[in-house]
């Protein structure tokens, strides 16, 4: 499954932009996080230091339970002598808050002094309760600020890229519309992006090369074609002129007859190839109301009388009035095309079905016990069998006047039988 650039593009800066908040926010909270505990650690100390030198000179032992009443958040608590050895340690805690009804974190920091002469604890504590409020106040701001910023990043490159490559989506509609053996004159937009400059300066060049090249290529079989058509047609009546005198033996006549029908082939050759050329001229470009119905009237007759000729039974089912905006020579020649296709590469005792209505046109046939190449089926001078007589250009005439009228064929390969469609 292909996927557009743009879109490929935008899904990396999305994949992107999601790893940067999701590593970067939880990153960003423990970063704050840490530092504001070593804020409240400086703060403890600094009370600590405080004590021991402006009120440790002054408090008795006396003093200390007054100092504890006074004081919430300090603590004048008696230890050992073994504690007393202890060095300063800080750590958490939680204590319950009566007012609030609930536990809150707390920093407090343990430290040994000396009140008159006795070992005591100075114990300080600091909430953490607003700190840790702040800390996700702060981070959430961040990440907010971070995804409107990817965010708003992701849909500027998103129009920005679009901007950049509209330029080359227009080249790219330009050469998917290019045709060419149509005559159309392929214009790129001009851009001020340089890449795509270049780009559309070497298409230009590209299509201009190679549209000489073809028309060259067409002009040269039109003119082969006319050319031709002189000396077959002399080579042909010496031919017969041959074949009608009394004295030809039965070898040269077989000679002849063997002539005669190389002739006959390139004649047709020759008619296919200008009647390509003249399709893809533009030659057949008047259109009108044509009676599908009118035109099998016309030419079943003859075809039946041929496929009659291998025991082909025609089975012919037309849906009251068809009626197509088309050219009415090309229309004939579809039709016509149509039956020998379908009574050359049929088999002996075989059957043609045909199926007219104002959707589509079927011919179904038996022939090969195998499905046809589809990559081959509409290339010119390619042969269904080998060892038809055909000239490998029925099927590619098909198509060209499908292509020109705007329908579509599908072939299929069901039970034996082959299935030629046009949708009208």
């Amino acid at each position: 499954m292909t996927k557009k650039l743009l879109h490929k593009t935008l899904r990396a800066y999305l994949i992107f932009s999601v790893i940067v908040l999701l590593i970067s926010a939880p990153l960003f909270y423990f970063m704050i996080e840490k530092l504001y505990i070593e804020d409240a650690d400086e703060a403890l100390f600094l009370r600590k230091n405080e004590f021991i030198k402006y009120t440790v000179p002054n408090v008795k032992e006396a003093d200390i339970p007054i100092w504890n009443k006074m004081n919430r958040d300090i603590k004048i608590e008696p230890t050992t002598p073994s504690v007393s050895a202890l060095k300063d340690t800080v750590f958490y805690r939680h204590f319950y808050d009566t007012l609030y009804q609930e536990n809150e974190p707390y920093r407090i920091l343990n430290a040994p002094v000396t009140i008159d002469g006795q070992p005591y604890t100075f114990s300080a504590r600091i909430n953490l309760v607003e700190t840790d409020d702040l800390i996700q106040s702060i981070t959430g701001l961040f990440a907010f600020i971070l995804l409107f910023l990817l965010v708003g990043l992701y849909f500027i490159t998103k129009r920005l890229s679009i901007h950049l490559w509209k330029p080359f989506y227009k080249t790219l509609d330009t050469i998917e519309q290019f045709e060419i053996d149509k005559a159309i004159v392929t214009n790129f937009s001009k851009t001020d992006i340089e890449e795509f400059e270049r780009l559309n300066q070497a298409i230009s060049k590209l299509i201009q090369k190679n549209t000489a090249i073809y028309n060259s290529q067409r002009e040269f079989i039109e003119n082969a074609a006319h050319e031709l058509q002189t000396p077959l047609a002399v080579f042909q009546a010496h031919i017969d002129m041959l074949m009608q005198h009394a004295d030809v033996t039965q070898g040269q006549s077989d000679i002849l007859t063997n002539l005669n029908t190389a002739i006959s082939r390139l004649n047709k050759l020759n008619k296919n190839l200008l009647l390509l050329s003249k399709i893809e001229r533009n030659q057949y470009v008047s259109r009108e109301n044509v009676s599908i119905n009118t035109i099998f009237d016309k030419q079943s007759t003859f075809f039946i009388e041929q496929a009659e000729a291998k025991n082909i039974v025609v089975s012919i089912e037309l849906q009251e009035e068809v009626t197509l905006k088309c050219n009415p020579i090309l229309a004939e020649i579809l039709i016509s095309n149509l039956f020998l296709n379908a009574i050359q590469h049929n088999i002996y005792n075989g059957y043609i079905q045909i199926k007219l209505s104002k959707q589509s046109l079927t011919f179904s046939n038996t022939g090969i016990k195998h499905p046809l190449s589809k990559k081959q089926l509409f290339q010119r001078f390619s042969k269904i069998n080998s060892s038809s007589q055909g000239n490998g250009l029925g099927l590619s005439i098909i198509k060209k006047i499908v292509d020109t009228n705007g329908w579509a064929i599908n072939y299929q390969y069901l039970n034996d039988v082959h299935h030629f469609e046009i949708r009208f």
